[in-house]
This record gives C-alpha cells, sequence and structure tokens, in this order.
C-alpha cells in the first residue's frame, strides 16, 4: 500500500485559508530514513523532542507524501495531565527557515521547483 495509513506528526503547511477554514495542508514526519533519499525530503532535527513513539533525535520530511485534511482528523500530541488533571498537548512551531525549506521540499515532490524563487 503506498499510502501512509498510520498514526503520524505532521506540519502544517498551509495557511488558514478564509473560504476553506476546515482544511490545512500537512506533510508528514517519519522516524526512517527514506531509501533512496530524494530532494523533496529533508531531515528535521526538532526544538523539542516527541513523545513514544516518535522520540527520534531527528526525523524525515517526506513532502512527497503530503495531503489536504479536515483540522477534525487532526489530534494533538498528549502529553499527560498538569497538576490540575488538565490535558497537556504538545504544541510548537517549526522556525521560518525550516518551514521555507519544507515548502521547497514540497514543491520538489510536485514537480514545481522552478517556484521556489517566490518562498
Amino acid at each position: 500500500m503506498p499510502e501512509m495509513v498510520k498514526a503520524r506528526p505532521v506540519i502544517v503547511v498551509s495557511p488558514k485559508l478564509r473560504t476553506r477554514t476546515g482544511l490545512c495542508t500537512v506533510v508528514p514526519l517519519s522516524t526512517t530514513e527514506p531509501r533512496p533519499e530524494e530532494e523533496y525530503h529533508m531531515r528535521l532535527r526538532l526544538s523539542r523532542k516527541l513523545p513514544h513513539p516518535w522520540n527520534s533525535e531527528e526525523h524525515w520530511v517526506k513532502a512527497d507524501m503530503i495531503g489536504t485534511v479536515s483540522y477534525e482528523r487532526l489530534s494533538p500530541i498528549k502529553l499527560g495531565r498538569d497538576q490540575y488533571g488538565n490535558r497537556k498537548y504538545l504544541n510548537f512551531q517549526i522556525d521560518p527557515e525550516g518551514l521555507k525549506e519544507i515548502r521547497k521540499c514540497v514543491l520538489i515532490a510536485l514537480g514545481m521547483e522552478d517556484l521556489t524563487w517566490s518562498l
């Protein structure tokens, strides 16, 4: 099966669109190094470590596996509960330069690498 079907962390690469408020475009992350590595793959070291089973030192952006999904399909990564019993979730942003490189990988995967100048 060529599609990714298991739960995995993703990076939202699209802005919120005024007329498509429930949708976003995501790029999945993997802890498995791609073989062979292509231009649309990118090694990524996150500023925060993810919990098990994604607690690898590095991740791989798999820009060839982008998808447009409903925000309802996304689940925040749970980190347990705080001292008051409230759920804690992992939430952080990729730095602007890293996001620019991820978007470049997406353009390459879509065969639109000649548009990378506009990033």
